[in-house]
């Protein structure tokens, strides 16, 4: 049983591995049919992305910045009647992030002529606080008609972005057609400061078709968590460093063995501070479904042992961040007899973990999405995710206290 986070969603009194304080609801500026919330910060401010829907066929990208004054107004980033429609999905979706205090950027994902799995990213940049945007742009330069998506954004030592991304172009061949045996692969693309891209380059032949990837910048340069994807299908978690400006070939987080013949729509989630970087992951190895995380103390080039975080029916969909006191708060989806519920758990090095604490309950459905949390500037968690449902509609909360 979890213990309460939040006064309003959960009814177990008991003590509290961590007291942020009640987590306060938050109001951004949300019309009907949000869904699928992104977040990100820089010093002050906290910047949350999201899709919205007219009830028709319509679907825009819209951003909305929270400093202390409160929320801005909610700005559109992109608008699907602009090409040929959005692809608009509940594991690969758009966002924005705040990468300097003038630079926003920004990804959503457009459909190819060919509809269904068919699409391609685009990628715009703002440094005006969103009001306005570059000129969209295609990182991947093929031409296929295949799967492009689960991108993770970053920022470089110049200045510039990097980009990595999920691309299927190998799954064709010459002609376009589909059905041979190439694999999905893990690809690169930096943006320098003015957004001119430089080359695309491939990180990994052989990874997972459809589990995020993340990004975190530790001491020694950015870092990229993915699933990978074994000639044997073994699917575990793997890290990629940039390394004198080089991508180091990946390596396993841990080796989970977990042998699945098809994707589990679960991707894994890093945070840095310096060079300890904290991993968490989903894996399903010996028909357990668990909630993991490792850390590393020389920016992953090692793991420590995998540490379970879950109560026994996790159903992945991770989230971790660094608090002050040296521990990391992990989230996850529990599923419950007749719920499912959001959880944190402040995890440490040494292996110990805290009571797992209650944001709020969820849906199990995949039209819930995968809930999203930040530190703010004040130390603050900030939580974001999708009430299912009658079209949805995305919440955010805050803990009244930082956490430390």
């Amino acid at each position: 049983m979890a213990t309460c986070l939040s006064a309003t969603a959960c009814l177990d009194g008991g003590p509290r591995g961590v007291d942020p304080g009640e987590i306060e609801p938050l109001n951004p500026p949300l019309g009907e049919g949000s869904l699928w919330p992104g977040l990100s910060t820089h010093g002050d401010k906290v910047v949350l992305s999201w899709q919205e829907s007219d009830d028709g066929d319509a679907w825009t990208v819209k951003t909305a910045m929270l400093d202390d004054a409160g929320w801005g107004p909610a700005l559109t980033v992109a608008n699907s009647t602009e090409e040929r429609g959005f692809f608009v999905n509940w594991a690969d979706f758009a966002s924005v992030e705040i990468l300097e205090p003038d630079l926003l950027v920004a990804h959503w994902l457009v459909r190819g002529p060919d509809g269904g799995y068919d699409y391609g990213i685009r990628v715009a940049q703002s440094t005006d606080g969103g009001l306005t945007w570059t000129e969209p742009l295609r990182p991947h330069t093929d031409e296929t008609r295949t799967e492009h998506g689960f991108v993770s954004k970053f920022l470089l030592n110049d200045g510039g972005t990097g980009l990595v991304w999920l691309d299927a172009r190998n799954s064709v061949d010459m002609d376009g057609q589909k059905g041979t045996p190439g694999a999905m692969a893990l690809r690169y693309r930096s943006l320098d400061p003015d957004g001119v891209p430089g080359l695309e380059s491939v990180l990994d032949e052989r990874v997972c078709d459809c589990c995020q990837t993340d990004a975190a910048i530790s001491a020694s340069g950015p870092v990229v968590v993915y699933r990978d994807r074994s000639e044997g299908e073994v699917r575990d978690i793997y890290i990629t460093r940039m390394v004198d400006g080089q991508w180091t070939e990946g390596t396993p987080v841990h080796r989970d063995g977990w042998v699945i013949p098809a994707c589990p729509v679960n991707g894994p989630a890093v945070a840095a501070r310096g060079d300890e970087l904290v991993v968490a992951w989903f894996t399903g190895v010996g028909n357990e479904r668990k909630a993991q995380v490792a850390f590393s103390s020389d920016g992953g080039v090692h793991f420590g042992e995998a540490i379970r975080v879950d109560d026994g029916t996790s159903l992945g969909r991770v989230d971790v961040l660094w608090l002050e006191n040296g521990s990391a708060l992990v989230m996850w989806v529990e599923r419950r007899p007749r719920v499912a519920e959001i959880l944190v758990r402040q995890v440490w090095p040494d292996g110990r973990i805290g009571e797992d604490l209650l944001v709020t309950t969820t849906s199990a459905a995949r039209d819930s999405g995968f809930p999203q949390m930040i530190r703010d500037g004040m130390g603050r968690v900030v939580f974001a995710w999708t009430q299912a449902g009658n079209g949805g509609r995305v919440r955010v909360a805050r803990t009244s206290e930082d956490l430390q």
